[in-house]
């Protein structure tokens, strides 16, 4: 074999080896590569499936949180309503406290001589029994005495014109001091003829009057007294009694 030849020879076998070096070498990359592909893809899935779970995570803890805030919200709209209904309910309390003070004040403006007019009805009792004990025909005779024609010289007045006169102050005195009254609500009432009303009238006796009504008042012996709208004091009535 000659040189050529034998160079020749050498050059052949290392092409050959430095192909399959190649080829084994490629083989790893490709592998390697193949495996980077595949790692990346499942990176992509785990990193798309952490984010859903963090997503989901996210999202839990808002439910929970949102729930507390609903409930104290519809605390607080219960609460509004309660306060609302107790401010109406005390507003109409003071309403009506206002309106009671306002009448009560009224009242015992008008009722405040009530003790005091019970006691001068006493005196107003005491001048009608005056001017009843007087009978009307001695006041005629009176009245005619004096209207007589007088002489002259002036006469002494006779006991009738005397009788006469106290006869009439006593009545003033007495319509005065009804006047009086009056002008504070007291007013005298007579139940002669009306109907026994124990609220208004007192019953001193009673008796069978043929042609009344039994039940009625027929005598009055002493006046009843108003005052406003209340009584001041009942009124001495004799009733007609029921016949057997």
């Amino acid at each position: 074999m000659s040189c050529s030849q034998a160079f020749q020879l050498f050059r052949s076998c290392t092409g050959s080896l430095s192909a399959r070096s190649v080829a084994r070498a490629s083989v790893p990359a490709v592998r390697r590569r193949a495996a980077v592909s595949t790692r990346f893809y499942s990176d992509d899935r785990a990193q798309s499936a952490e984010d859903t779970d963090n997503k989901s995570e996210t999202n839990a803890p808002g439910d929970s949180a949102s729930d507390p805030t609903l409930e104290k919200l519809q605390k607080k709209e219960a609460e509004v309503v309660d306060l609302t209904g107790r401010l109406r309910y005390l507003q109409a309390d003071f309403l009506n406290l206002q309106r009671n003070a306002a009448r009560e004040k009224e009242q015992t403006k008008d009722f405040a001589i009530t003790r005091f007019a019970t006691d001068l009805l006493e005196t107003v009792d005491v001048l009608s029994i005056a001017l009843k004990s007087v009978p009307q025909s001695a006041l005629a005779q009176s009245s005619a005495s004096n209207s007589a024609p007088s002489s002259d010289r002036p006469a002494e007045k006779s006991a009738e014109a005397y009788l006469n006169e106290l006869y009439t102050g006593v009545e003033m005195t007495q319509r005065q001091l009804l006047q009086t009254l009056f002008k504070y609500g007291v007013k005298p009432f007579d139940p002669t003829g009306d109907k026994f009303d124990p609220n208004r009238h007192e019953a001193l006796y009673q008796a069978p009057i043929p042609g009344k009504e039994p039940g009625t008042v027929f005598d009055c012996q002493k006046s009843g007294y108003m005052i406003k709208d209340r009584v001041l004091r009942a009124a001495q009535v004799g009733v007609v009694q029921e016949q057997s």
